[in-house]
């Protein structure tokens, strides 16, 4: 089997990935600001560091994989504004939002998730330590990052010299040098929110937060870089990692991470994912017409660092490659697993294992459904084969994190609670017809089940329907 590799952001090179310490994986990936729904671009990163942290544990590494919410900024403040409901209340809902979303996609439970309110000491430690040193100076709104106190500053995005790139950069005649960004940003009026420090009320600034989160959650103190991996999408390299990587190399005199990957960008039939563009397409929205795992399937479809291309087209035809995979998933229905197929689970974790090339490992499973029917066609009986493929599937879902609902479940996706109902109370009556030996009240059953476009199968764990 191949070592994995991963695409280093920095080095800008696929390299052989070594853990800092033994086989434990420290992973830290940029969560979302939660003033409003998941959109694409939150599922394109959720879906790739899932995926990292599935073939992690796939090649049995320990991983502490954790994703942070921002739960203090500019846009909350205004969504308080807007909606006079309190921070708390604002940030939990969209939280739980995003979380549901997530669950959707059939996304891993992170080890960790903390919030920037709840790390907040730790936070202002680490500015108090950099303005010993000379390294933080407070002006007028805030305490500022001196950037030409840190020699190696640009080193992560190779942007730093370059003006266009200084726009997300705070502008402010104040500073020392127009680099220098944020650390705390002081309380404008009374009745914003605000919390104490040493240097004065405020709320800590966006980079910072992810810094000291990793010192105080992940970093391993004794050594050169503090955790294993850091990502996220490809728009934080500069300013935000960027700067979080200033910030700890200047508190800390370590590295942030020795390895930095980042996903890349959802373009929406060609056009670039962003709000002030008006069409930033909400997961909710999406989720109510395919069932989260087609979505998972599609945005899997195009490598992870590749800018994706979102329109319904192309979705539609890759869940017709996932319905083709749980069309076999049903004709193992109920059997119960043996061993995974070696060369498969070979031949799947060496492409992912190549920078989690999904393009390859997709068409590899296109190609066990199709030899699978092939077989299945011609030694329906051959029980040893169909529970190596319950094996299969499994590992499927183990890497991929798809083809893990219920085969007959899944094609009833978009069939209302009372359509449901009205199904299974059929199912149920023609059931009671055939103990009692009505067949031909259960053929009418059939019939009338037929005549909504559902297909019934009677198998010895009972009877199993989905929408044709």
């Amino acid at each position: 089997m191949k070592k994995l590799h991963l695409f280093d952001s920095v080095k800008k090179e696929k390299i052989l990935f070594e853990p800092i310490l033994n086989n434990d994986v420290k992973v830290y990936v940029c969560g979302p600001t939660v003033y409003d729904d998941a959109h694409l671009g939150h599922a394109r990163s959720a879906i790739a560091f899932d995926l990292l942290h599935r073939v992690l544990k796939a090649n049995n590494y320990n991983v502490t994989m954790t994703k942070n919410f921002t739960d203090i900024d500019d846009k909350i403040i205004k969504k308080m504004k807007e909606t006079k409901q309190t921070l708390e209340e604002i940030t939990q809902y969209y939280i739980n939002s995003y979380k549901s979303d997530m669950n959707k996609l059939n996304i891993l439970e992170n080890t960790l998730e903390p919030k920037a309110t709840q790390n907040l000491d730790i936070m202002i430690e680490m500015i108090e330590d950099l303005q010993k040193k000379d390294i933080a100076y407070i002006i007028s709104d805030g305490v500022y990052f001196d950037t030409s106190k840190d020699n190696d500053y640009g080193n992560i995005s190779h942007r730093a010299s370059d003006e266009n790139s200084q726009a997300r950069v705070e502008t402010n005649s104040e500073k020392r040098n127009s680099k220098d960004f944020a650390l705390w940003k002081f309380q404008k009026d009374a009745n914003e929110i605000s919390y104490p420090a040493s240097f004065g009320r405020g709320r800590p600034g966006w980079h910072i937060e992810c810094s000291a989160m990793i010192d105080k959650h992940l970093a391993y103190k004794n050594e050169k870089f503090a955790i294993d991996i850091h990502g996220g999408g490809a728009d934080l390299i500069f300013p935000h990692h960027e700067n979080e990587a200033a910030q700890t190399r200047c508190s800390s005199n370590q590295h942030l991470a020795k390895y930095w990957m980042h996903n890349g960008f959802v373009n929406i039939d060609g056009e670039k994912m962003s709000k002030s563009l008006g069409n930033s397409f909400f997961l909710k929205d999406i989720l109510k017409s395919y069932f989260g795992e087609a979505v998972r399937y599609y945005l899997l479809s195009a490598h992870y660092r590749a800018d994706f291309n979102f329109n319904e087209e192309d979705l539609i035809v890759s869940k017709k490659r996932l319905d083709k995979l749980y069309r076999v998933k049903k004709r193992v229905y109920g059997i119960g697993k043996s061993s995974v197929n070696k060369q498969f689970k070979e031949n799947l974790l060496d492409a992912l294992n190549d920078d989690l090339n999904t393009s390859k490992a997709i068409s590899i499973v296109d190609e066990m459904v199709s030899n699978a029917n092939d077989t299945l066609d011609k030694e329906p009986k051959n029980k040893a084969f169909k529970k190596e493929l319950v094996a299969n599937f499994e590992f499927i879902e183990e890497v991929l994190g798809v083809a893990s609902n219920d085969a007959f479940k899944y094609f009833q996706f978009g069939i209302s609670k009372e359509q449901i109902n009205k199904i299974e109370e059929l199912i149920l009556k023609r059931v009671e017809a055939k103990k009692n030996k009505d067949f031909e009240q259960a053929d009418k059953i059939r019939d009338e089940l037929s005549s909504f476009n559902i297909s019934i199968m009677d198998t010895s764990n009972g009877v199993v329907w989905e929408k044709v």
